[in-house]
C-alpha cells in the first residue's frame, strides 16, 4: 500500500507542475495588457509603466512565474490587480460557497443515484428497471441551467418557499445556510445523478453475471444477499470514478448555476476576473480548481486500493 500511494503521490505532483505551466502559459498569451484596461485607452506611457512596475507586470514572464508557483507553495497567491485585496482573502470568502454547495449536490446525486442504479440493476429488463432507465435519459438530457430556472420559477417565484437567488452567509445559521443552497444543489445534482445511477446499474449487471456471483447464489444465499454482500463492493470502482469527477465538475464547473442564482461562489469569482482582465485572480483561482480536481482523483486512487486488494498487489 506503501508503494501504491508513493507511485500516486509522484504522478500528482507531476500533474500539478504540468498543470501550472499550462494555466500560466494560456493565460499569458491572452491579448490585451491588464494595466492598460485598468487605467484607459488613454493613459500616459509614464502612469501605464508605474502600474505595470507595481503589478509585477515589467518582469519576463519565466521570472513572473517563478515567483507566481513560489508564491502559492506558501500560501501567498498575489493580490487582485483590481480590488487590491489578496487573491487569497478572495478565495477564502467565496470557497465557503462552493465548496459546500458541491457537497450538498454530490451528496442529493449519490442519495438518489445510488438506490435508483440498485433498483434498476435487480430488476433487469423489466417496467422498474425501464422506468428508472427513461427518467435518468431525461436527467442527462435537460440542462441544468434551464431546471434551475424551473425551479426557480415553481418554488421561489410562485411557491415562495425559497428565494430566487443570493446567499444570506453562514453566520445567519447553518439550516438558513443550506436552505439558501438547496436549489442550486437540486439544478446541480440533477444530471449527476442521472449519470451515477446509469453507471451503476451497468456496473452492477456486470458483476451479477460473474462466476463467484453464481458460486455465492450456488451456496445457498438469495439473490438479494449476494447483490449486498458481493456484488456491490466489486461494483463500486467505476462509481467511485465517476463520484470523483462528478465532486471536481461540482467544485470547478458550477459557474453558469452561480450566475443564475447569483452565488458569490469560485465560479463568479473566475468570470469576473476574466472580464475585469484580472490575471492574478484568474491563474491563482484555476490552479487552486485544478489542485483539487488533481487531489480528489489522488483520493478515488487510494479508494480504489481500498475496495479492491488485487490493485495494491499489482504495484
Amino acid at each position: 500500500m506503501l508503494r501504491y500511494t508513493l507511485k500516486r503521490l509522484l504522478s500528482l505532483c507531476i500533474s500539478l507542475a504540468v498543470a501550472s505551466v499550462v494555466i500560466f502559459a494560456v493565460i499569458e498569451v491572452a491579448p490585451g495588457d491588464p494595466a492598460a484596461f485598468m487605467l484607459g485607452m488613454n493613459a500616459q506611457p509614464e502612469t501605464l509603466a508605474a502600474l505595470r512596475a507595481e503589478l509585477g507586470l515589467d518582469v519576463s514572464k519565466p521570472a513572473r512565474y517563478l515567483a507566481w508557483v513560489g508564491g502559492m507553495l506558501t500560501g501567498d497567491f498575489g493580490t487582485s490587480y483590481t480590488y487590491r485585496t489578496p487573491v487569497i482573502d478572495m478565495v477564502s470568502d467565496r470557497m465557503w460557497v462552493s465548496l459546500p454547495l458541491a457537497l450538498y449536490a454530490l451528496t442529493l446525486s449519490t442519495l438518489v443515484a445510488f438506490p435508483a442504479g440498485i433498483y434498476a440493476a435487480s430488476r433487469r429488463g423489466q417496467a422498474g428497471d425501464i422506468g428508472v432507465m427513461g427518467a435518468t435519459q431525461l436527467g442527462v438530457a435537460v440542462p441544468n441551467f434551464w431546471f434551475a430556472m424551473m425551479l426557480v420559477l415553481i418554488f421561489a417565484i410562485n411557491l415562495r418557499w425559497f428565494s430566487a437567488g443570493g446567499f444570506i452567509g453562514w453566520d445567519k445559521g447553518f439550516f438558513a445556510g443550506l436552505h439558501a443552497l438547496t436549489l442550486p444543489a437540486i439544478a446541480l445534482a440533477l444530471p449527476q445523478a442521472a449519470i451515477l445511477a446509469r453507471v451503476m446499474r451497468s456496473s452492477l449487471l456486470d458483476v451479477l453475471g460473474e462466476d463467484f456471483m453464481r458460486t455465492a447464489r450456488a451456496k445457498g444465499l438469495s439473490e438479494r444477499q449476494a447483490l449486498w454482500r458481493h456484488g456491490l463492493r466489486n461494483a463500486m470502482i467505476p462509481v467511485l470514478t465517476i463520484i470523483g469527477l462528478q465532486f471536481s465538475f461540482l467544485l470547478a464547473g458550477s459557474i453558469i448555476i452561480e450566475q443564475v442564482f447569483y452565488l458569490p461562489g469560485l465560479g463568479r469569482l473566475v468570470f469576473q476576473s476574466i472580464s475585469a482582465r484580472d490575471l492574478i485572480v484568474v491563474e491563482s483561482v484555476v490552479m487552486l480548481l485544478v489542485f483539487s480536481v488533481i487531489m480528489v482523483n489522488f483520493l478515488v486512487d487510494l479508494a480504489y486500493a481500498a475496495v479492491d486488494p488485487r490493485l495494491r498487489s499489482r504495484t
